[in-house]
């Protein structure tokens, strides 16, 4: 079945060139030609802001990319020899076209599908700072933009806070676009920082759009209130609720070109149709402030992990290593831990990373069925990532751990959460924390300006003392967490709606009946909340096949 081509031109590029940026406002497509002949894709890196286009040239090739963390996408399918874009994978799913069980078996192990993989066969999307060239029925996949990190150790502190300041607020103000400003606020430390800078941009407060839970330990409403009230900002709340779940998850997952696990999305999605019923057009997103600036706790515990190496090679292999890692220092309460930190502190990244997967530590064998393990590569997942890790280049572990986390925290899985539901709900979305010029600034930070110590995002907090609450600043990170597994053990009508889910999967012949039943009547009420995400993760699976795919099953 042939597939007719066709060109695209999505998302807020900005030219550095005055006159391509006055042509692209006439003809977006005809200014990417433009700017591909007079450059090529290597002048790529001189275009900034969020997009993706595929175009024709003279010569018959056609080109496509899309922007260094992929908050556009797009995506592209060869039939009959040619070649055919579309900005989601299913605009390029044909009546033959086959679900890919690799594609099912990276969903289970990351919660997503990342690129260029996507949920069908032969369908690719491309992957974040990318381009596409075809040309003659040759195809090339290539990577225009690559981290350089150029860290001055000499940065003077005072100098480069106001520097710091200076850029959020152009990369804030770059993002608004007339309209009613508007912006998440989960109370946490990006998402006030853009609400700051919304005002100090502005000179008024934002409308800022906050999700809450009534669940001990999930609710972050009052950093939420607390941030509004510093900022003046005019202040929205909406408590999700499990009933609210029951309604939203089937279309929630249905929205999505292909399955998608991030349980942040439905708080999303309410915080953005409220602000659609508010009447606001846009709103600003604070991602990307945690992998800029080193926020995230794993990297203050893979440098806890880092030191062993820096224990004296005779001291670690003819003592610590064969008391520690003994079968009986394993089962020896005093001695649990330290077997545990030699175990992981051996394994180089990013592989360490994985550890505490949650498919790993249940055991793939034990979750997901024979005939469904007889189809996939189950050593897929950690080759995809090791390419990734090889491909960042020269940086300190830190740093390339940060480069990392752009592909895998970001562009597959936190940019797509806000990006679709913002789009579900009626309004676009900005993210001023991944402006390139704040992200260039992210790049001479020396490593212990992002981690001092094991204090996370030193400089960016120590940067910001005296303009964010002193609250917000020594709050532990949660964001719009939800509260599933919790709620499943006390609402009757979630549990029905995620036990049929999951129960389906094993007919499908993806899932163990086993481990299901022994997920939904055991482990559950063991641990909600960590047997709660894999419900959560197979479900979601489960409700985006029911809408796309509903007879998949494997043979």
């Amino acid at each position: 079945m042939h597939i007719q081509n066709s060109e695209w031109a999505v998302g807020a590029p900005r030219y550095r060139n005055a006159a391509l940026a006055a042509a692209h406002k006439i003809s977006a497509t005809g200014t990417w030609q433009q700017f591909l002949l007079n450059g090529g894709v290597d002048k790529l890196t001189e275009v900034d802001g969020d997009f993706a286009f595929a175009v024709t040239l003279p010569d018959g090739s056609q080109v496509a990319a899309v922007d260094r963390f992929a908050i556009q996408t797009m995506c592209y399918y060869i039939d009959d020899g040619q070649i055919c874009f579309a900005t989601s994978a299913g605009a390029l799913a044909v009546a033959n076209s086959e679900i890919d069980p690799q594609a099912i078996f990276d969903y289970i192990y990351f919660h997503c599908i990342p690129s260029p993989r996507t949920i069908y066969k032969n369908v690719y999307r491309i992957p974040p700072g990318h381009y596409v060239s075809f040309k003659n029925g040759e195809l090339t996949v290539a990577q225009y933009w690559r981290t350089n990190f150029k860290s001055e150790s000499a940065k003077n502190f005072n100098e480069a806070s106001g520097q710091f300041r200076q850029i959020l607020k152009d990369s804030v103000e770059r993002q608004l676009d007339g309209s009613k400003p508007a912006c998440f606020l989960s109370g946490g430390t990006d998402s006030s920082t853009v609400a700051g800078m919304i005002r100090e941009a502005t000179g008024q407060g934002a409308a800022s759009y906050s999700i809450g839970f009534e669940a001990e330990g999930y609710d972050e409403m009052s950093y939420a209130r607390l941030a509004a009230k510093h900022f003046g900002s005019e202040h929205h709340e909406y408590y999700v609720t499990p009933d609210d779940l029951v309604r939203s998850i089937p279309s929630v997952a249905a929205h999505y070109d292909q399955p998608f696990g991030n349980s942040s999305a439905l708080p999303a999605y309410y915080c953005a149709l409220k602000a659609k019923q508010d009447g606001v057009t846009r709103i600003l997103a604070g991602d990307g402030g945690d992998e800029l600036f080193g926020g995230n706790s794993r990297y203050a515990k893979q440098r806890v992990f880092g030191w062993w190496q820096n224990v004296p090679s005779s001291l670690r292999r003819g003592l610590l290593e064969p008391i520690l890692e003994s079968a009986w220092a394993g089962r020896t309460h005093l001695l649990k831990k330290g077997h545990s930190y030699v175990e992981q502190a051996k394994v180089a990244m990013p592989a360490r990373l994985q550890m505490y997967n949650l498919l790993l530590r249940l055991g793939i064998d034990e979750v997901l069925a024979p005939e469904f393990l007889n189809q996939v590569n189950v050593n897929g997942p950690a080759q995809h990532q090791q390419s990734v890790w090889d491909s960042i280049g020269p940086a300190s572990e830190l740093n390339t751990t940060l480069a990392f986390d752009w592909r895998y925290t970001l562009g597959e899985s936190d940019l797509p959460k806000v990006r679709e539901t913002t789009r579900m709900a009626g309004v676009s979305v900005g993210f001023p924390m991944l402006d390139t010029a704040l992200l260039d600034f992210s790049l001479t930070l020396p490593d212990d300006y992002k981690l001092r110590g094991l204090k996370l995002r030193w400089f960016f907090k120590e940067a910001l003392r005296g303009f964010l609450p002193d609250e917000i600043l020594v709050k532990k990170k949660q964001g719009f967490g939800l509260p599933f597994g919790v709620w499943l053990t006390r609402s009757p009508k979630l549990f029905e709606l995620a036990s049929d889910s999951v129960q389906t999967l094993s007919q499908r012949g993806i899932v163990n009946r086993v481990f299901i039943d022994s997920l939904l009547k055991e482990r559950l009420l063991e641990h909600s909340g960590y047997y709660g995400e894999k419900i959560w993760i197979l479900m979601m699976l489960e409700q985006w096949l029911r809408a796309h795919s509903p007879n998949y099953r494997i043979p």
